[in-house]
């Protein structure tokens, strides 16, 4: 059957858009529900080969979970070349959705060790694959009569995301502590089914932009795209340690949530469900800063994109700051209150707009028109190698005897040590970065 292959000439909303949009909505919800629990099920639900339970250290957890993220942000590579170059973004994005599906379905049958690889290594390949090809095959959609809609379009997707993921975070440890693994990931693989659908479902209404073949390859090793890949490359190395404490939320921050005082209001939260609040104020945010802060600071200072990132790490530093804080009182044998880390998930997603959101549009705006997506792959990279980080400290930090190196506190404050060092350095490279590598070309 033949597919549009361009945006018809139409001023109102392109007819496919309904369709990704509730695609992604429940997409997000299966990847942020099955993300959200995985830590805290390594630690206290996984069963062995013979059926006892034999979970894993917090090390070890801390160690899987941040290899699985450091893969999902991998796999856009791949995703946006198979896109790009042979099947096209709808193709690319089925295929691997149907992949996503596979890995659901191992994590919700087999609560092994052999069924978490086989599921983290799924999942990794159908949610890390789709997602440079998503976001750009929105922008497919539109023409030239109606490219007006385009903002307010990409303002329900992200809104979706962020239901999605608000939704699963609060729903997915509830089922995990009252029906178990089985279907906690269960549902997180229903709705992934149900998004698979729902895509499959627009096929008709979608335009559907053919790959460019070798005029991609051409593209990716010509001179100008060299250049605008070297220019970026500066950046997303300094971003990744941004990501090497961001991601923490779903592994140290949830291990230490546990030893907090979680009550809220009457009542108890869940350790995994804290991480709720990241959606909530990422809505809060955004235009709160679009529209109050950062006028307010440009009236102060020229804000260019790089000092915004700058103060993103700063920001970011000060969060972990806040979490070795409360790390040492539970050292000390105290019981903090959870506001503690309802302050730093304020501060660390401050950062989160700075540091994230302006490289996003920025690595955009650089991208040759034929290599968006593959662009954002390369972004999303910058993630990929932070957890990659991450997960090694993880690793390397346990001693033969069983006992860790930098225990408790000191674990925290190395990480806030290391982003305080990164935003400084940051800080005194930016005039450079500015002159010399971003504004060229």
């Amino acid at each position: 059957m033949s597919y549009l292959t361009r945006p018809l000439d139409q001023k109102g909303m392109p007819a496919g858009i309904p369709y990704i949009i509730g695609n992604e909505a429940a997409e997000r919800f299966s990847f942020y529900g099955m993300r959200t629990i995985l830590v805290v099920f390594m630690t206290q639900y996984l069963m062995g080969a013979g059926g006892e339970l034999a979970p894993m250290s917090d090390e070890d957890a801390k160690g899987w979970y941040h290899l699985f993220v450091s893969a999902v942000y991998f796999t856009p590579l791949l995703g946006a070349i198979l896109a790009d170059v042979w099947w096209g973004k709808y193709k690319t994005i089925l295929i691997l959705s149907l992949v996503y599906c596979g890995g659901h379905l191992a994590l919700a049958l087999d609560d092994t060790r052999l069924g978490l690889a086989i599921g983290l290594g799924l999942i990794a390949l159908g949610a890390g694959g789709i997602k440079p090809c998503v976001s750009a095959h929105v922008g497919d959609q539109f023409g030239q009569g109606n490219r007006d809609l385009i903002s307010r379009t990409f303002g329900w997707f992200y809104m979706a995301i962020n239901v999605g993921a608000f939704a699963s975070t609060l729903l997915t440890p509830w089922l995990l502590k009252h029906y178990g693994p089985h279907w906690a990931f269960g549902v997180p693989g229903v709705l992934m089914a149900l998004a698979t659908f729902m895509f499959w479902a627009g096929r008709n209404k979608f335009v559907h932009v053919p790959p460019s073949g070798k005029g991609f390859l051409r593209e990716a090793f010509s001179s100008e795209s060299l250049r605008i890949f070297g220019r970026l490359a500066l950046i997303y190395v300094f971003i990744a340690v941004f990501w090497a404490l961001y991601d923490q939320t779903g592994s140290s921050w949830v291990l230490q949530a546990r030893q907090m005082d979680r009550n809220i209001l009457g009542f108890e939260l869940l350790p995994s469900q804290i991480q709720a609040v990241n959606p909530l104020l990422i809505i809060v945010l955004i235009p709160l800063f679009s529209y109050v802060i950062y006028p307010a600071l440009g009236k102060v200072i020229r804000l260019t994109p790089m000092r915004k990132v700058a103060m993103g790490f700063a920001l970011a530093a000060a969060a972990f700051a806040i979490s070795s804080l409360a790390q040492e009182r539970i050292d000390a044998g105290g019981t903090p209150g959870v506001s503690w880390q309802l302050l730093a998930y304020l501060v660390l997603t401050c950062g989160e707009v700075m540091v994230s959101i302006t490289a996003l549009e920025y690595s955009y705006t650089q991208a040759p028109r034929a290599m968006k997506s593959f662009i954002m792959a390369l972004f999303m990279l910058s993630v990929s190698l932070g957890n990659i980080f991450t997960s090694l400290v993880n690793f390397f930090i346990q001693n033969e005897d069983g006992t860790v190196m930098l225990e408790g506190a000191e674990y925290y404050w190395f990480f806030t040590i290391l982003m305080a060092v990164t935003a400084v350095i940051f800080a005194a490279v930016t005039p450079f970065i500015k002159d010399r590598t971003i504004l060229q070309g």
